[in-house]
């Protein structure tokens, strides 16, 4: 049987392509993380350029640098920026591929969810796509070969997604992964205020309020808290930049946040 991998499509562009580099940075951004707390169920991590949010997701995955064994496989929900479709896209790939080295598709739970009518096996929809690829390497940093389940979301409603997550969260050791940057081209100032109500909705799980212009990955993002919603469960900011922290240009700017989903009631 021939296997087939999907090769990375941003490294040397979002990430560097050495594989020495791009560990080396990864373990920065881990390092420099200032948040530490219980085992997330689910995170929502941004997706730019490393040099962007890579310093906003490594608060995110540095939760992750003391579960290991614990975490069986990571589902990873990401925006599509490329090709439209409706509903969600899975791979028929076996595997994905980055510069640190593969990661298996989880093909049974794969399987369970394209039996599912709002999904469907798209590799066009895979193959240029960054939103999943850049959380990639931040993953095999902190859990190595992990399995992954890997969906581009196309347009689809909030019940379909949470449909999707209710089904992950039944499968035991699935940690769910949604990739979205916030705001986008505002000035600095105007993208704090606004990624600041939206991060304010995000924790209270105001599903409705998330719109594409307050969040790329809408779509997921609103399924997700939909979810979280009607289980009681908690989400917590871990951090909330812009480009404009990281990367200096204030003039037009990229909103990221990283959040934490666990079990609980907030208090």
């Amino acid at each position: 049987m021939i296997r087939t991998v999907r090769k990375p499509a941003v490294a040397g562009a979002f990430y560097p392509a050495d594989p020495g580099l791009l560990r080396s940075l990864i373990e920065r951004f881990l390092a420099e993380a200032s948040r530490r707390g219980p085992q997330p169920e689910g995170l929502i991590v941004p997706h730019a350029g490393y040099v962007y949010s890579g310093p906003i997701a490594g608060n995110a995955y540095a939760l992750l640098t003391s579960t290991t064994g614990q975490i069986d496989r990571v589902a990873i929900l990401g925006p599509a920026h490329y090709v439209p479709f409706a509903g969600l896209a899975a791979s028929a790939a076996d595997a994905f591929a980055t510069p640190l080295g593969e990661l298996p598709v989880d093909q049974t739970v794969m399987d369970e969810l394209t039996r599912l009518p709002q999904v469907q096996v798209s590799e066009v929809a895979h193959q240029q796509e960054h939103s999943l690829e850049v959380q990639l390497p931040f993953l095999q940093v902190t859990l190595g070969e992990v399995p992954i389940v890997p969906l581009v979301v196309g347009q689809a409603s909030p019940e379909e997604v949470a449909d999707i997550v209710r089904t992950l969260r039944a499968t035991p050791g699935t940690l769910i992964v949604v990739s979205s940057d916030l705001s986008h081209y505002l000035d600095y100032w105007t993208a704090k205020a606004v990624d600041a109500e939206t991060a304010q909705a995000i924790e209270s799980l105001q599903w409705q309020v998330i719109s594409g212009d307050r969040a790329c990955g809408y779509a997921a993002v609103r399924g997700l808290l939909k979810e979280a919603a009607e289980e009681g469960l908690q989400v917590t900011t871990l951090d909330l930049r812009n480009s404009g922290d990281t990367a200096g240009d204030k003039r037009q700017v990229v909103g990221y946040g990283a959040f934490a989903l666990t079990a609980g009631v907030p208090t």
